[in-house]
């Protein structure tokens, strides 16, 4: 049997065994134990409620059909449509309200419409000695069961329509790649299921005791003065607002942990790993506060242990890289270093600098697509050796490009890729100029440059930091960007100084 299959028998059941209660049984008995009837009456009341039900049946069925017709459509198909299975999760959702609707409507009227009319004409034809009065009485009594009834069903759809929902959702993903998700504005509030279901529940059996009580008291001879209305009225009024206040405040109380939840799960949502809910609560609630807790602690550590394990993967490449040539050993950290320095004095924002240390960590990783042969010669390169060498940058962005996720390395790219562009557009690899350069690329050149120069090599002693910062003053405007040279060299000068 099918998951629809399953789900239409499930609600029929329902629907049998709750109009059956309501209709025989909650009417039935508020019938036939308020009144005295004669056999031949009970016969033909009898008769006047099955032949309304097997009415009220066959309508709501035509209509039970009608509101399923989506589902039957959508199952029937072998691999639905995206906008098919979109429409059949929303009708889902909706379901028990329609389940309302169809109690409210069809059933209501289905019911009350022949049995009022097969009451009056059992009362005209003098088959039934009723006044008209209590045909009025009855149908109040129906309204307040088929409300009754109403709330029932729709807690109980609303747990026989999970199945399809879920399995909707399952075979979406696996044939469209798309997981469905119930758009905010279509949420069925909570609100209102909370204040219908207690004011139902609160209020029926009062009104009900005094549908009862009217016709009780219709049945005296001696008539009923005012007051008694007067004070009735007072009685059903207090039991109604006290109904509808003890909702709201009902509903306070679940709202506001709700709320709580919601905003920490919206911190977390948004990169906030320290996100706390306070727990204030003695009910279930105080569960899942603490399960929330639970696993925003989680998130939190394994956030650590992430940024830790990333950290490590760049310190790791850039010691990887630099023990390929020990003469350039060391090299990516110091420039990281340097590279911190200008971004601090530049005013960079906390996480762009951590994301320049990370560039400046990985700016020479290109270099590993360099044969050893040209990258560790010692002698001076050949014109086209030093092509080969050029290539590093690109080489570097290509190859953090395919780290995943990619978001992570994209602010790094720039960095790597344009960290030899100089700042008068003789450069490579694009020719860049200016400020078209990325400031980290701009950044790390200027870094990368001093501390080649103050390095030694195999076939040059380092040069003295003095001359190093003599270069750089001589190349502000040209080779690299005036201002972040500057405060470079203002730094160093300090540093030396002091």
């Amino acid at each position: 049997m099918t998951v629809h299959e399953q789900f239409e028998r499930r609600l029929l059941k329902n629907y049998v065994i709750g109009s059956t209660a309501a209709v025989l049984g909650v009417g039935g008995v508020f019938l036939f134990t308020t009144l005295r009837f004669s056999a031949k009456e009970i016969f033909v009341l009898c008769g006047i409620l099955v032949s309304s039900c097997i009415i009220m049946f066959l309508l709501e069925y035509l209509f039970f059909r009608m509101h399923t017709s989506v589902f039957r459509t959508y199952f029937s198909k072998k691999q639905p449509a995206l906008q098919l299975a979109e429409k059949a999760y929303f009708h889902a959702h909706h379901f028990p309200i329609r389940t309302v609707k169809r109690i409210l409507g069809p059933h209501l009227f289905g019911l009350s419409i022949p049995a009022v009319c097969l009451t009056a004409s059992a009362i005209y034809f003098e088959y039934l000695t009723l006044p008209y009065y209590y045909i009025y009485l009855a149908s109040l009594g129906a309204i307040l069961v088929a409300g009754m009834h109403a709330i029932i069903e729709f807690f109980l759809t609303t747990k026989a329509v999970q199945p399809v929902l879920r399995n909707i959702q399952e075979k979406t993903l696996k044939d469209h790649g798309v997981i469905l998700s119930l758009a905010t504005s279509r949420h069925i509030s909570i609100q209102r299921k909370i204040q219908w279901s207690t004011l139902f529940i609160g209020t029926f059996p009062l009104l009900l005791f005094a549908l009862a009580n009217q016709v009780r008291l219709y049945q005296l001879s001696s008539p009923v003065n005012g007051s008694y209305w007067s004070w009735a009225f007072f009685v059903l009024l207090i039991g109604i607002s006290f109904a509808i206040f003890g909702a709201f405040l009902l509903f306070k109380d679940i709202q506001q942990p709700m709320n709580e939840l919601q905003a920490g799960m919206y911190e977390v949502r948004t990169g906030n790993s320290n996100a706390k809910v306070d727990d204030l609560y003695s009910d279930e609630f105080s569960k899942l506060i603490k399960g929330f807790n639970h696993m925003a602690r989680a998130i939190q550590s394994r956030e650590h242990e992430n940024k830790q394990l990333l950290e490590s993967f760049f310190a790791t490449m850039a010691a990887t890289l630099d023990a390929r040539d020990p003469y350039t050993a060391g090299h990516s950290l110091r420039v990281a270093d340097y590279a911190m320095k200008i971004g601090q004095m530049a005013g960079l924002p906390f996480q762009q600098l951590l994301q320049l240390r990370k560039a400046a960590l990985l700016h020479d990783i290109g270099k590993i697509g360099i044969p050893d042969i040209v990258l560790l010669k010692e002698e001076k390169l050949t014109p086209e050796e030093f092509e080969q060498i050029k290539k590093h940058p690109v080489i570097g962005a290509d190859i953090l490009a395919q780290v995943q996720p990619f978001d992570a390395m994209k602010p790094l790219l720039p960095g790597v890729r344009y960290h030899h562009e100089r700042y008068d557009g003789k450069g490579y690899p694009e020719q860049l100029a200016g400020e078209d350069i990325p400031v980290f690329g701009r950044i790390i050149a200027v870094a990368d440059a001093y501390d080649a120069m103050t390095s030694d090599r195999p076939y040059r002693k380092g040069m003295t930091h003095e001359k190093a910062l003599v270069i750089l003053e001589d190349g502000k405007g040209t080779q690299w960007d005036p201002y972040l040279t500057q405060l470079f060299i203002d730094e160093m000068k300090l540093k030396s100084i002091s």
